[in-house]
């Protein structure tokens, strides 16, 4: 209200108050309360309306149309609306006018904040505002004629200033988390709370003060920066690993009408090795066996406060005293960070049976912050004594034999002794390995001797060393190994030698070619090489020897000679002068890329070759003959006595003459004679094939002086007869039952050849049916190629038909025999 009326009073007095601005004045002491005055500023008027007396009368200056910025306090309180400022134009005092206003604030966002009478020019507010929002509005005024609706002035821009008031308390702009070592010194900074403040920067209302509500007896912070740092060295991840420290941050500088907030920090310590591993027990006692290696013998926990899994806490074993020779070691069990003791090498309780040892705990990491230090506590091993076996003098022993030493040419003695006696008494020595078996023992001293050559140059030797695994047993069983090691010395007993074979010389025409003749020797210096080489005797015209290293030397042709192979004779001595005469082949040959060139061989029989030629051609002209004679042979007929039963195979017919189809000629001829059977003429079959009451019926099938069947015909007599002619039998060897039982034996050829004719006749049965059937036409002579399994010849049967008897195919499986002889068979060049 005082400046409304001070603005009324302005223009009353014919003056224009052009700016206004307002501001609090505040004051306070250390102890008093604080308070604030509010100032009003006033601008002095920009131009006033003066009379100036020019000619007689008084002229009046025109007010300006540009009033500077109004400012208004945020957040204000009302009432509302509330009137900010008048504003005129010069063109008022011209025209009757009135005014628009347009902009933020008006008729765009936010709308409804000011508004302008369109009469008077008063600018009005209309809500508080909150100046973090909106800082200042700029508004658009426009004057216009009344009557003519005519802009009379140009647009006036008008800019509304929002004052600022302490309505926001500072905040925290980052996370209130720290972390600083444990043990660490005093002043050690921990970290810096950072706030900030929305309301008008540089003035009072963003000036943040920083201050520490709890934890001030470990921490500080600074007032002004915000800074937090240690007051001690005391603190103790171990003893409380999270300290936390409520910070108040409050704006106006601290002052008591200041706003404010508070955090909690959280101020984590971090881990430093101020915590040796410590034992859980003063000492150890253990006990182990001898000889007893790679064996977990003791655990040993610790305990360490630092933090767990890091190198602070994981503990490192350390053997301090004792393991001078090295049958311990210690490691470190990753899951319960424990000291496994082992015994690496096996111990002797022969030679100490009480060890002491100190095991030393440390951590990976130093110790840092503390005056403690590594621990170390005592363990008393005992070693256990155990029934051992007995030992030899050394593990291996070494002696030195010269090669084609002579059988019991005594080597050495390697010997053993009882760990708990110390002696050899009852011990006995036997062989494990001996690969060559050139050694011998005695079993009772262990005493070594040649058994058998040793050859240097053999397999079995390495690099001139041959080895003899040993075996010691006590009297209870218990055993021991060493080794035996044999340095064999070379001898002269090797000779230089040319490797067999051939050596090629290619021909060149107009020169005279050589080879190179090169000598090996099994045997070593000084008993091989450098050789000598020189030429037989009878040899000077025709070839040349000379040396060209240590091991070879040159053949040379001296003349021409012929092609094929030479045998020269060189004589080669090794270093010492030991060696003999050889001899050498060379090929002479035409050669391409060093290789001679194959001739055509002519191929030629030896006498078996010949008599395997001749000998299957003689088979066979005495086979043809055979077979002639066989077939040719006339029959004499044997009367068969007809039994009553026919076997199930033919039975009796009646029949007394041949039948229509019968055609005599498609059989063999008889021979109407008898025959001779073992010198002995009729002593197998003595009846008449042409006399007999049966002749007839034996003319029915094919005998040249048959007539017709006739009355009384015995069909046994027929299928026996037939049988033989079409079975195989040749020469009168029908058997009936006048043949001597003496050639039917288990065993005679006979016999064997009654039982194939006996196939034979179940096979011919079949076919010898009546008319209807149409078998008849089978029985005839067929030609067979193949009649058996493993003749090479084919079948030889007087029944077979030969078509090409020229045919040399079957010596080409004339089997093993003849395969043996045409092995006989040479090549020749």
């Amino acid at each position: 209200m005082m400046c409304e009326r001070i603005c009324y009073e302005c223009i009353k007095l014919k003056k224009k108050v052009l700016s206004q601005r307002t501001f609090s004045v505040s004051a306070q002491d250390n102890s008093g309360p604080r308070s604030e005055v509010k100032v009003y500023r006033f601008h002095r008027p920009i131009q006033e309306t003066e009379e100036y007396e020019s000619k007689g009368f008084l002229k009046r200056s025109k007010r300006r149309w540009s009033p500077p910025p109004f400012n208004i306090l945020e957040n204000d309180a009302g009432p509302f609306p509330k009137e900010i400022e008048k504003i005129v134009s010069d063109s008022s005092a011209k025209y009757d006018v009135y005014y628009t206003i347009s902009g933020p604030g008006v008729d765009q966002y936010p709308v409804g904040v000011f508004s302008l009478n369109q009469n008077t020019g008063m600018l009005s507010v209309h809500k508080p505002v909150d100046r973090e929002e909106f800082p200042n509005f700029t508004v658009t005024t426009r004057v216009f004629n009344r009557v003519t609706n005519v802009e009379t002035d140009l647009a006036l821009p008008i800019t509304v200033i929002i004052d600022d008031v302490n309505d926001n308390a500072p905040t925290f702009s980052s996370p209130l988390q720290f972390t600083v070592p444990e043990k660490c010194a005093a002043g050690t900074m921990v970290g810096k709370v950072n706030a900030t403040d929305r309301d008008q920067e540089g003035s009072d209302h963003v000036k943040i003060r920083y201050s520490l509500l709890s934890g001030s007896d470990l921490f500080t912070v600074n007032p002004l920066t915000g800074v937090i740092t240690t007051l001690t060295n005391t603190l103790d991840r171990e003893v409380n690993e999270k300290q936390l420290v409520v910070v108040q941050i409050k704006d106006m500088n601290g002052a008591a009408n200041g706003l404010f907030n508070t955090g909690t920090a959280t101020i984590t310590l971090s881990d430093i090795n101020d915590n040796p591993p410590t034992f859980i027990k003063s000492s150890y006692k253990v006990d182990v066996k001898e000889n007893e290696s790679d064996r977990l013998i003791l655990r040993i926990p610790v305990e360490d406060k630092d933090l767990i899994n890091t190198p602070n806490w994981i503990s490192k074993f350390v053997i301090s005293k004792g393991n001078e020779q090295g049958n311990f070691r210690i490691d470190n069990d990753p899951k319960t960070n424990e000291g496994l003791l082992f015994v690496s090498k096996a111990l002797d309780y022969e030679q100490t049976n009480n060890i002491k040892l100190e095991i030393m705990a440390r951590n990976e990491a130093d110790l840092k912050g503390t005056t403690a230090q590594w621990q170390s506590i005592p363990v008393n091993v005992t070693v256990i004594n155990v029934d051992e076996g007995p030992q030899f003098s050394a593990p291996t022993v070494t002696f030195t034999v010269k090669e084609n030493s002579p059988n019991g040419t005594v080597i050495g003695s390697y010997t053993a002794t009882d760990p708990e006696t110390k002696s050899s008494n009852g011990i006995m020595y036997y062989k494990v390995k001996d690969p060559a078996s050139w050694i011998s023992v005695d079993r009772t001293t262990g005493e070594l001797k040649v058994a058998n050559t040793i050859d240097r140059e053999s397999h079995f030797v390495q690099d001139g060393v041959y080895n003899v695994t040993m075996k010691a047993v006590d009297a209870t069983s218990k055993t021991g190994t060493g080794t035996v090691i044999i340095l064999v010395e070379d001898v002269n007993d090797n000779m230089p030698l040319v490797p067999s074979g051939e050596l090629v010389l290619c021909e060149k025409e107009g020169e005279l070619g050589s080879v190179m003749v090169v000598a090996e020797d099994k045997d070593q210096n000084p008993f091989s090489s450098p050789f000598s080489f020189s030429l037989g005797p009878g040899q000077e015209g025709t070839w040349s020897l000379e040396r060209q290293n240590s091991t070879a030397a040159k053949l040379q042709q001296k003349k021409q000679l012929n092609t094929g192979i030479h045998e020269v004779p060189v004589k080669v001595m090794d270093l010492q002068g030991y060696g003999d005469e050889q001899k050498v082949k060379v090929r002479i040959c035409q050669c391409k890329n060093g290789v001679c060139l194959a001739k055509p061989r002519s191929v030629s029989f030896g006498p078996f070759g010949i008599l395997a030629l001749l000998l299957p051609l003689a088979l066979l002209l005495l086979l043809g003959i055979l077979l002639a004679f066989f077939c040719m042979m006339g029959r004499e007929k044997i009367p068969l006595p007809d039994g009553t039963d026919s076997g199930g195979i033919l039975l009796k017919s009646n029949t007394e003459a041949p039948g229509e189809e019968v055609d005599s000629s498609n059989f063999f001829p008889f021979p109407t004679n008898g025959f001779e059977q073992n010198g002995v003429k009729g002593s197998v079959m003595n009846a008449d094939w042409g006399k007999t009451k049966n002749s007839s019926t034996m003319g029915a099938i094919g005998m040249q002086d048959s007539a017709v069947y006739k009355s009384g015909f015995n069909t046994n007599e027929f299928v026996t007869q037939y049988d033989n002619r079409y079975c195989g039998f040749g020469g009168g060897q029908l058997l009936g039952s006048g043949f001597d039982n003496r050639y039917l034996t288990q065993d005679s050829t006979f016999h064997h050849t009654w039982q194939t004719n006996g196939r034979c006749l179940h096979q011919k049965v079949g076919y010898l049916g009546n008319e209807d059937d149409g078998r008849y036409a089978d029985d005839i002579v067929h030609s067979y190629r193949f009649e058996g399994v493993g003749s090479a010849a084919g079948s030889v049967g007087c029944c077979s038909d030969y078509s090409d008897n020229d045919n040399l195919e079957f010596l080409n499986t004339l089997g093993p025999k003849f395969k043996t002889l045409a092995e006989t068979c040479t090549m020749k060049t």
